[in-house]
């Protein structure tokens, strides 16, 4: 056994320990209770507890399950990851919270365009083009030429103190498809995305462009 399992193996002294027990009618290999041997509180009494209090409150702390139950942080800590396998996830942020009703809507869309990709193959990919908004953020910044003045050369050299620039934004709108960005629109300042502004925008720019810089689409039908 020593040659098969190496460090891993019980000692000769060991091995005659354990033969001493069993045939003394010891049939258990865990330690037996001792004095001053501090209470187990991994019991599957307090594992339910743990359980019971994070599923009511998602936020709880490692602490404050400890402090309820009467435990070391240790103990808790060790019941909530390594026995029920708990983890710490930080909340994803969404658009919007969907009702029943519109998360059919999309379940409903999806399936009509998976349909469509069946039908038409990678004819129907190339259709497709779609749109997003994002803000932009920028700054103005004035350039070394534009400072310049007429000065005569023994006038005094102007001086121009660095300053912190005026950061600004504004909303940007891309269209594109799977060859790469058809349009690209800065909105004007105050104004807000209303449905007759995007109407606008579909119609009086977008088109266009579509049909200077994708030939044919127009009439074999763009999706949007």
């Amino acid at each position: 056994m020593k040659v098969q399992y190496d460090d891993a193996c019980l000692s000769l002294q060991q091995v005659y320990e354990w033969m001493r027990k069993f045939m003394n009618s010891i049939s258990s290999v865990t330690d037996s209770p001792r004095p001053g041997q501090a209470h187990p509180v991994v019991i599957p009494e307090a594992i339910a507890a743990v359980d019971a209090i994070v599923k009511e409150n998602r936020l709880v702390t490692v602490d404050e399950i400890a402090t309820h139950l009467d435990m070391s942080h240790g103990s808790a800590h060790h019941i909530i990851h390594d026995v029920l396998q708990f983890h710490k996830v930080s909340a994803r942020w969404v658009p919007s919270q969907l009702i029943a009703e519109l998360k059919e809507q999309c379940v409903d869309v999806c399936q009509e365009l998976f349909t469509c990709f069946e039908a038409e193959g990678d004819g129907f990919l190339g259709r497709n083009v779609t749109g997003d908004e994002t803000w932009v953020h920028y700054h103005q910044p004035e350039t070394k030429k534009v400072s310049k003045e007429w000065r005569h050369t023994s006038s005094p050299k102007p001086k121009k103190f660095r300053i912190q620039p005026s950061a600004g934004k504004v909303m940007l709108t891309v269209f594109g498809d799977e060859l790469g960005v058809i349009l690209k629109r800065y909105m004007p300042r105050g104004n807000t995305v209303t449905s007759a502004m995007y109407a606008d925008l579909l119609k009086n720019h977008l088109r266009p462009e579509v049909k200077s810089k994708r030939c044919g689409h127009l009439s074999t039908g763009v999706l949007i």
